[in-house]
């Protein structure tokens, strides 16, 4: 069953299109498809109608479809690869970690920036790690990232087409929360969101329009756009002329986290950021968004990606603290988590 997750990802998807296949036909002539959309009644990921991408509240009418690819359990923690889909040629990839003896575990989400990939949930001690002491883990990437990188010109990537990467992404987030309800095996109650980069970015409008987050833990968040489009390392200067013009910024007026941060009063909210060596998130960002930080925010700072990796990433203290916010779980005998699979920025 494994080698569903570790093989190619052509087979995952041709899974997928297998299950859409045989979905029974009557539930499948009771769906009536409107023009532009699919025999689901989703549309196109680019219909304007159905979608608004400038906001990060998300858009009332919304349609999902879940397939499961499988399940695996090993020691400790359960495994699912679930595709969900709620716009036309945009499945997702939903990792889904359950620690083992829990009933109603507490859930994270983790959001990497871009580019990461999902490949982490593939590493068992990874699984492990995330899990441990009874918390479950749902990963997945941006819009535009890794496996979603797809149907657009190959010269458009995650910033060019930011306010879509942005928008699509914070109501993803709003989607897997309203399908982790559905399913009834986690404590909604506790629901955390640790976010790196772009995925900090996002988790901070998540939180803002949806009170299900209780705790959110950024690390390195992109935001301040005119500010961090016109010096970030990440922006190509070639391209950077097109992005710090008045009609683009304007697109991403409304998706700022300077703007949603203040919001977070009722969260509990930690702000990190390596303050040193990297340059993908310029000095300036960072001080307009601790200043923009509410009060109950946490504000921590390494010296350098070197303290970072030290005292963080390699000692496995990474999620401690936003399982600590959640609370505890009852105890879940498992075997002991690797450092390895500590917190991994890509924010470099």
């Amino acid at each position: 069953m494994w080698q569903l997750y570790a093989g190619r990802k052509s087979l995952v998807f041709l899974a997928f299109l297998l299950a859409l296949y045989f979905y029974p036909v009557g539930a499948r002539a009771q769906q009536t498809s409107a023009p532009g959309t699919d025999d689901f009644g989703i549309p196109h990921r680019q219909d304007p109608s159905y979608e608004d991408w400038s906001k990060p509240e998300l858009t009332p009418g919304m349609q999902s479809e879940t397939a499961s690819l499988g399940e695996v359990k090993e020691d400790g923690f359960t495994r699912e690869l679930i595709h969900v889909q709620w716009r036309q040629l945009d499945p997702i990839d939903l990792w889904v970690v359950r620690p083992t003896g829990v009933k109603k575990p507490p859930v994270i989400l983790y959001l990497y920036s871009y580019p990461s990939t999902n490949e982490r949930y593939k590493d068992a001690e990874v699984c492990r790690f995330l899990t441990k002491d009874g918390f479950a883990a749902v990963g997945f990437v941006s819009a535009f990232t890794d496996q979603r990188y797809h149907d657009i010109a190959t010269k458009e990537w995650f910033v060019s087409m930011l306010q879509a990467a942005l928008g699509s992404t914070v109501h993803d987030v709003q989607l897997i929360l309203n399908y982790l309800d559905k399913r009834g095996d986690f404590d909604m109650t506790r629901v955390g969101m640790w976010g790196d980069g772009s995925g900090a970015s996002i988790a901070i409008m998540a939180a803002a329009v949806d009170p299900r987050i209780k705790v959110v833990d950024l690390l390195d968040p992109w935001g301040d756009w005119p500010n961090w489009l016109a010096k970030s390392t990440l922006v190509p200067e070639r391209e950077r002329a097109s992005y710090v013009n008045p009609e683009f910024l304007e697109s991403v007026e409304d998706l700022d986290p300077v703007k949603w941060l203040p919001q977070l009063k009722t969260q509990r909210v930690r702000l990190q950021y390596i303050t040193g060596d990297l340059t993908v998130t310029p000095a300036v960002v960072r001080e307009h968004l601790e200043a923009a930080a509410p009060a109950n925010a946490k504000i921590v700072h390494y010296e350098n990606f070197k303290t970072f990796r030290t005292d963080v990433a390699s000692a496995g203290k990474g999620f401690d603290w936003i399982k600590e916010q959640l609370g505890p779980t009852s105890p879940v005998p498992q075997k002991r988590a690797q450092n390895t699979a500590g917190v991994k920025t890509s924010d470099q």
